[in-house]
């Protein structure tokens, strides 16, 4: 026994002419028998997929219908349509993977139509992909005609069908990166479209073209085996034809701006591990323009609140469904409140709607048919008799919150009790090895060699002697003021400041922040530590205390000789490279303060006899003094000597 055949499915200016109850009868029929052509026999269900069976035509007009339906067209939005559009993807999917598929089922526009309606069904990817390995010949024959077609139209004036077939293209390229493989393989179709982006001035078309583009070049990356060489190729064309100066916006450039094209293959390149490719998308991403960005539509979603009808509790009604009950039982006390129940259900407690359709007696088959003398549970006895009989009992006390306490190192080794027993010891442990040991007994020689007492300066890396500048910022790193006094200045002005207030040398965060500080720094250009380290110094060498305080004690500012500014010549024999510069009195002395050999010492000359007690008594205030005076600026007082007219020898 054959099956009847299966009619076509009307247009959409026919279908919306139909009665909402009608075209529900002409659903459940075309369900009905497509269920029933889905359960034939292998070799029946092969003769049913000819050219010479009816369901061919059925599932052609059923795809084509659904793909380019409106968005107001309601006709496919219920749960009947919803189920058939199910079967015959079933019916699709058997056919396909047979030995020998039909011609129809492997058309450009049929497959496109299939694309267009399942395409977020992962079992759709499955499918084309699982159908390329069989029948990738006859595939490759029918797509390879459709894209000598697609070029003509390229090529072509600008057509009403243009946007229809690049849609179609791309919804079969989104789908089966093999198709899309094969439309792009070569140069001819990826110049087409670039040339049809420039030529057309509708904005609806580029958005055509881009599309297509995009799904395109990103197949060649979603294949089994990736095409990079042929992707650089297009992406390098694409390059050239935007740096061509045309005064428009260029493909490359809408592919940047307004689709995913550089992210997804980026991520594809790191996968595969193409440096040239990570490179070349560099390049292409300074191609992003703002001005051609496309606006995004954002989509609003209703955040559930939690306001909603509550659901009935299970096996007992609620009193605001039973108030509904009780009004529909008032007109047609021959229903049972179980059926009403359910029509309550179907019309969403619509008293007005359930009250029509009883009265116009049009309610759907599924409640036709029910009885309508149904009475529901009002109380469900069973979840009661399974509650267990609770005896009364004390209140078990409440246990104190004791929050758990987390660190970094939980789960460690030694958390684990996974710590090797070695490296474990009790108390300080001596890390430095007997070889890391410092040598002792040169830090005690290097401290009895020190001399607190020698105040004698070392000029040799002075800024003059060097010849370049010498490092005097602050130990933080930031720059410090330069002192323009003296040392010993700086000693008497820190020394007033110890004597007044010893406590302006503390190292606590408010003194060093303190008035009194800052002008203390401001004064001898020190830093804080220099200052700090200057009081320790002082209280750890006693006599420097004492030196300082003598020094503080005699002087009190005033001048009391003056000495004589004429010109002096020193005796014969002790003139030395030295002796022209001026005393404190403005006379001139030699290098040994005019004491020696003829100067105007203290009654000796450290030259002189060595019986002599003078000599002796000479000898031992030099080597006294000889720290403060020492040797320095001997270059500088040449200088000086030459200025004044005196020539090197």
């Amino acid at each position: 026994m054959s099956l009847p055949p299966l009619a076509e499915l009307p247009p959409a200016n026919i279908r919306l002419s139909i009665a909402p109850a009608e075209w529900e009868a002409c659903l459940g029929s075309w369900l009905t028998l497509s269920d029933l052509y889905l359960r034939l026999p292998a070799k029946e269900f092969s003769s049913a997929t000819t050219t010479k069976s009816s369901l061919p035509g059925y599932l052609t007009s059923f795809y084509h219908e659904k793909a380019h339906s409106e968005p107001t067209d309601n006709t496919f939005s219920n749960q009947t349509a919803f189920n058939l559009q199910r079967t015959c993807f079933r019916l699709v999917h058997r056919g396909l993977l047979v030995p020998n598929p039909s011609k129809f089922l492997l058309e450009f526009g049929f497959l496109a139509d299939i694309c267009r309606v399942h395409g977020k069904s992962p079992s759709l990817a499955r499918m084309f992909s699982e159908l390329w390995k069989r029948q990738s010949k006859p595939l490759q024959n029918s797509l390879g005609t459709r894209k000598k077609a697609m070029l003509e139209t390229l090529e072509a004036p600008s057509q009403a069908t243009l946007r229809s077939e690049l849609r179609q293209l791309a919804d079969l390229m989104r789908v089966s990166p093999d198709a899309a493989s094969l439309f792009m393989t070569g140069s001819d179709f990826v110049d087409a479209l670039v040339s049809k982006y420039l030529d057309s001035n509708s904005h609806e078309e580029r958005k055509a073209v881009v599309a297509t583009t995009y799904f395109g070049l990103l197949a060649l990356v979603n294949i089994d085996t990736p095409n990079i060489s042929l992707l650089t190729d297009h992406l390098y064309s694409l390059k050239a034809q935007a740096d061509n100066p045309s005064g428009r916006s260029s493909l490359l450039a809408d592919l940047v701006t307004n689709t995913p094209l550089v992210i997804k293959l980026r991520r594809a390149a790191s996968n595969t591990s193409a440096d040239r490719l990570t490179k070349l998308l560099d390049t292409i991403q300074t191609y992003h323009s703002p001005s051609i960005a496309q606006p995004r539509r954002h989509i609003r979603r209703k955040s559930g609140k939690g306001k909603g009808k509550a659901p009935a509790v299970d096996g007992e009604m609620h009193i605001h469904r039973m108030s509904l009950v009780t009004q529909i039982q008032d007109l047609f006390s021959d229903l049972g409140s179980g059926f009403v129940l359910k029509l309550l259900d179907e019309y969403n407690d619509n008293i007005e709607q359930v009250t029509a359709h009883l009265l116009d007696d049009s309610l759907p088959p599924h409640l036709r048919d029910l009885d309508r003398t149904e009475q529901a549970a009002m109380h469900d006895t069973a979840q009661h008799s399974q509650i267990e009989d609770l005896a009364p009992r004390s209140t078990p006390p409440l246990e104190p919150f004791i929050p758990e306490r987390r660190t970094v190192f939980d789960d460690d080794e030694l958390d684990r009790l996974e710590v090797d027993a070695g490296r474990l010891h009790i108390g300080k442990k001596d890390r430095l090895q007997r070889n890391d040991q410092p040598n002792k007994a040169a830090i005690l020689s290097a401290l009895a060699a020190f001399d607190s007492d020698d105040d004698e300066r070392d000029d040799t890396y002075d800024v003059e002697d060097v010849g370049g500048t010498v490092d005097t910022a602050h130990p933080d790193g930031e720059p410090g003021p330069s002192a323009k006094i003296t040392q010993e200045e700086n000693d008497m002005a820190l020394f007033t400041a110890y004597k007044s207030s010893p406590e302006l040398f503390g190292r606590s965060f408010n003194t060093r922040r303190g008035q009194a500080r800052q002008a203390l720094k401001a004064e001898t250009g020190m830093t804080d530590e220099a200052i700090e380290g200057w009081a320790i110094m002082l209280q750890r060498d006693p006599r420097r205390l004492k030196r300082l305080e003598a020094q503080s004690g005699n002087f009190d500012g005033k001048q009391t000789d003056l000495g004589r500014t004429s010109y002096r010549e020193s005796p014969v024999g002790t003139e030395t490279e030295d002796s022209d510069v001026p005393t404190d009195r403005g006379e001139f002395r030699g290098r040994g303060r005019g004491r020696g050999r003829g100067g105007r010492g203290r009654g000796g000359d450290v030259a002189g006899p060595s019986n002599d007690a003078n000599t002796a008594a000479a000898q031992r205030r030099k080597e006294a003094s000889k720290g403060s005076r020492a040797n320095h600026n001997r270059r500088d007082q040449r200088a000086r000597k030459m200025a004044r007219g005196g020539f090197a020898g």
